[in-house]
């Protein structure tokens, strides 16, 4: 009988063997060339600085050297072969390549203080290229071996490590000059007065509220809140629609043929894409969602169904409706999203049906919803855009005679409203005056009924196709109260017409 393969045997060619004796790439002459002009001119340290440690540095001596020269440098200090060689002879970083005459040998391998920047950038580039090589050897030996992650969070974890290397912002920073945040907050301000002051940031669709806002503003988390059946989904859908509608027409605008420069996405932990999509349809093309469940339309509604629908595949509105999604999977599509298409605005359906980092478990719920909105602001800064976050609210609220929402009642809270830049209820006085609708029983006369019915009818009629979008906590800007015209049969939020002005739809 014949033995069958060893599957885990590298291949007979050779190939694995071959890559893995390959050397990792490094550039040790443009390591010795800067080190050089370091020690013949501090000044070159100014070029290298802002990007380079000694951690980028293939040969551990010269990384080493670097560093100590750094220090010396940053304390205001000389440093060159006389003053560093008391530092390298008791530290013994020089005796495994000769002792002090290396850095006599560094000073003829010197170039022009021009010269040490791009020097600098080819030994980060090989360094970025020893990292790839980590991270790919990381990839394949956790695919091969024993490990808790799924196939899938593999997938996930390798993106983050590589748009972390892609994106390393940690060596590219420091400090921006008062000039540059100065012109940073005057384009800010000359946006929002070409838009007559309304909108320095993305859209909601809402007059009121982007009156109140200057509308939706990268790196912001805005948490939406509010009981069962008060309409977050709907109001959330409506500004994810009317932010996509706004960056398709901006691209219009600037000819045919011209794509939007960033997309909206949609994380739909509740409802499916299907729904969420027979939402939209509805309050387009004004036919109720229940009827077109039921297939209860006429021709005429079905044409209109249908012109509305291949209008709307135009915009650039992408939704995602896995259940449970964990806080790394968001993050990776979104960085993709980001990378492949652009991306503009975040919303999440809703945060308490979200599950925490891979790899993380939380001791309780409270620490867990913690660390989950601690992860949605990471997303907003790191990929710089909003994101809209709705949460659910603790029963408290039911027990109160006034059941406008207040931050306590954020559900296992957390540090929902610390992380939050902006939290908003929204509330419909109308969805519990029904309730309290008055019952001919609790009467014992027909005219105490009818006076009560009566009433009744008069506060309804106040309240009737109105809502409250109360933004209790917001950094930048007034907090208060947005009033809100809802319309039940599609849905439907929009701006509640007091002052007639013509905002669209």
């Amino acid at each position: 009988m014949i033995d069958a393969p060893d599957s885990s045997a590298p291949p007979a060619d050779g190939a694995l063997l071959g890559v893995s004796l390959r050397q990792p790439p490094s550039n040790v002459d443009a390591e010795q060339a800067l080190l050089g002009a370091l020690l013949t001119n501090n000044k070159a340290y100014d070029r290298v600085s802002d990007f380079l440690t000694g951690a980028h540095f293939a040969n551990r001596v010269n990384g080493a050297i670097y560093d100590a020269i750094a220090k010396r440098i940053e304390a205001g200090m000389l440093a060159d072969p006389v003053t560093l060689r008391a530092t390298l002879e008791n530290s013994g970083i020089l005796d495994e390549v000769g002792g002090l005459p290396y850095l006599a040998r560094l000073l003829t391998a010197t170039v022009g203080i021009i010269n040490a920047g791009d020097y600098g950038r080819a030994i980060q580039d090989a360094w970025i290229r020893r990292q790839l090589i980590d991270i790919g050897e990381t990839i394949v030996n956790s695919a091969f071996g024993s490990t808790d992650l799924g196939g899938q969070d593999q997938i996930a974890a390798g993106e983050e490590q590589l748009f972390r290397l892609a994106t390393d912002k940690g060596q590219d920073g420091g400090f921006t000059g008062f000039d540059r945040a100065l012109a940073s907050a005057i384009e800010t301000a000359e946006k929002a007065f070409r838009n007559e002051g309304d909108v320095s940031g993305l859209t909601s669709g809402l007059r009121d509220f982007d009156k109140k806002t200057g509308g939706l503003h990268p790196s912001d988390l805005l948490i939406l809140a509010g009981r069962p059946a008060m309409g977050k989904t709907a109001l959330a859908t409506k500004i994810a629609f009317s932010a996509a509608r706004a960056l398709l027409n901006a691209a219009r605008e600037k000819g045919e043929g011209v794509q939007p420069e960033g997309a909206v996405a949609i994380f739909s932990l509740e409802m499916s894409s299907e729904q969420l999509a027979t939402r939209i349809l509805s309050e387009q093309a004004e036919v109720s969602g229940e009827r077109i469940r039921r297939g209860d339309i006429g021709q005429k509604e079905f044409d209109r169904f249908v012109r509305v629908s291949r209008e709307l595949t135009q915009l650039p509105l992408v939704i995602d409706d896995t259940p449970a999604i964990s806080l790394s999977a968001m993050r990776t599509r979104c960085r993709r999203l980001k990378r492949t298409k652009g991306l503009s605005l975040v919303v999440v359906d809703y945060l308490q049906l979200m599950r925490p980092a891979v790899g993380t478990r939380p001791d309780n719920r409270v620490l867990e919803i913690s660390m989950i909105t601690q992860g949605l602001k990471a997303i907003a800064k790191e990929l710089e855009v909003p994101v809209i976050a709705l949460s659910q609210l603790s029963r408290q609220v039911e027990s109160r005679e006034d059941k406008r929402p207040m931050l306590s009642d954020l559900r296992e809270s957390g540090s929902i409203e610390q992380d939050a830049d902006a939290v908003m209820f929204v509330y419909r006085d109308e969805y519990y005056l029904q309730q309290r609708e008055p019952k001919e029983t609790a009467y014992d006369s027909s005219d105490k009924y009818q006076a009560a019915l009566e009433d009744w009818g008069r506060k309804m009629e106040l309240v009737h196709n109105k809502a409250e979008l109360i933004l209790e906590k917001q950094r930048h800007g007034p907090t208060g109260t947005v009033q809100l015209y809802f319309e039940g049969q599609y849905t439907r939020f929009a701006d509640l017409d007091t002052v007639h002005e013509d905002y669209g739809r």
